[in-house]
């Protein structure tokens, strides 16, 4: 197992939870609920954390609150683990000024989602981040999502990106295990992030060092142990953990889209409160809330 990446200053691996962004019960941005949530999964384990990923419902957000959410996190964690910002926007201008943002708020690495909305062209996509990581000084995570953004990355396309001086690695949410597989053979030099649940095992076993894990969020113990047991060679114990996150994961898909991971921190002996989804994204009714948690102390993650 790789432990480092030569191109990654930060050696990122282990367990990055998305973290989740907190509201009020006016969706107004909550930011002490949201340092809440990055000091619990750091402290269940998680070796460094991603604010502003898709689970962090980024695009939900005005500029001024994305800066405002990377600032809370960097308060809360920074100095302790690895903070690396979400920046991505459909504008490569706007991109760049997330970017500056989070550097100017201490952020360690900035995770840069492919532009969405319009179709990209692999030339589009070479220039785009090769102006984002010119922009500051901090290494930069591609974020690929290709069922979120509309815009996949070909493999010639990254081995031009790779290139680019700053870019230190890749988040993969394309659950394209071929892809991914023959990306890491290709691009050594940088750290790979498995971004799927349903992946975790199989990204550390083609050569993964880090889980974006949504089960991290609301259980980065569990997470935190599957990542362990692999890196003490322990494939055996890695592969049951593995099959205990796809009970979680189906549990807590549930109901409306994302819902489940903030519905799972309300049922769990937490001190802070994250609050719902923001619209037009909808929380989980009674009826569904009740049944995950019915589903989560049937797989003993719930006290009482």
């Amino acid at each position: 197992m790789q432990d480092t990446s030569p191109a990654d200053p930060l050696s990122l691996h282990g367990v990055v939870p998305p973290t989740v962004t907190a509201f009020a019960p006016d969706e107004s941005l909550d930011t002490e609920g949201t340092a809440a949530h990055a000091r619990f999964v750091v402290e269940g384990g998680a070796d460094a954390v991603f604010p502003l990923g898709t689970n962090g419902e980024f695009a939900l957000l005005s500029p001024a609150e994305r800066d405002r959410v990377v600032e809370a996190v960097v308060d809360e964690v920074g100095g302790e683990v690895p903070v690396i910002a979400g920046v991505g926007a459909p504008s490569t201008r706007e991109t760049v000024a997330r970017a500056e943002a989070a550097a100017g708020a201490g952020a360690d690495g900035l995770v840069v989602v492919t532009p969405y909305y319009y179709p990209l062209d692999a030339t589009a996509a070479v220039e785009h981040y090769r102006r984002v990581a010119a922009a500051t000084d901090l290494p930069v995570y591609v974020y690929h999502i290709p069922s979120k953004t509309g815009n996949a990355l070909s493999l010639g396309a990254l081995d031009e990106i790779a290139a680019i001086d700053g870019v230190a690695g890749l988040k993969d949410s394309s659950k394209d295990v071929p892809w991914l597989g023959q990306a890491i053979d290709a691009h050594p030099e940088l750290t790979f992030m498995a971004g799927s649940d349903s992946l975790l095992f199989a990204g550390l076993e083609i050569g993964c060092t880090g889980l974006v894990s949504a089960v991290a969020n609301a259980f980065p113990e569990l997470v935190a142990d599957l990542y362990d047991a692999y890196a003490a060679g322990e494939e055996w114990r890695a592969r049951e953990l593995q099959s205990q996150v796809y009970d979680v994961r189906d549990a807590l898909k549930r109901g409306p889209y994302m819902a489940g991971v903030k519905t799972a921190l309300s049922l769990r002996d937490v001190d802070f409160d994250v609050g719902g989804l923001r619209s037009p994204l909808r929380t989980m009714d009674e009826d569904d809330r009740t049944a995950l948690a019915a589903e989560l102390r049937a797989l003993d993650l719930l006290r009482g």
